[in-house]
């Protein structure tokens, strides 16, 4: 009975000792599920350190639709959360690109744009072409559709 026991007690170890090996390999690379988890990392370190700037293509959750800015460039806003739990407001310009549309709390989104720090946790904006051509455009991405 004792070796039935140890033997158990030795597997369990063994399994274990893996998960906590290669789990933190394994969420480094980033989850083939979440394949922003790399970018997700580079948001919570510019916010943490105060940067500003950064080029980021997350894929995140609508967390809260926001009134629309409506002063000129109007922008229409909401919030998202990353899958590390972290909040970002997103501010996409109505007037350079297509509003996005049929958007509800809970949606997946893929957004690419520039990262910009605030106190509640910063901003994607620049989610759309750039009409000068100085820089790569960004965009959104909801069910399907590309809204730039």
């Amino acid at each position: 009975m004792s070796k039935k026991f140890g033997i158990a007690n030795i597997l369990a170890l063994v399994v274990l000792s893996s998960l906590v090996y290669f789990y933190p390999h394994y969420k480094d690379k980033g989850n083939p599920a979440s394949p922003s988890a790399g970018q997700e990392s580079v948001i919570l370190d510019a916010f943490e350190n105060r940067r500003s700037g950064i080029p980021v293509e997350i894929t995140a959750s609508v967390s809260r639709l926001l009134a629309d800015d409506t002063q000129a460039p109007r922008h229409q806003r909401f919030i998202v959360q990353l899958a590390v739990g972290h909040s970002l407001l997103i501010a996409h310009n109505i007037d350079l690109a297509p509003r996005v549309t049929d958007l509800g709390k809970g949606d997946t989104v893929e957004i690419k744009g520039i990262y910009e720090w605030n106190h509640q946790g910063g901003v994607v904006h620049w989610t759309h072409h750039d009409p000068a051509g100085n820089q790569p455009g960004g965009w959104i991405r909801h069910k399907d559709k590309r809204y730039q």
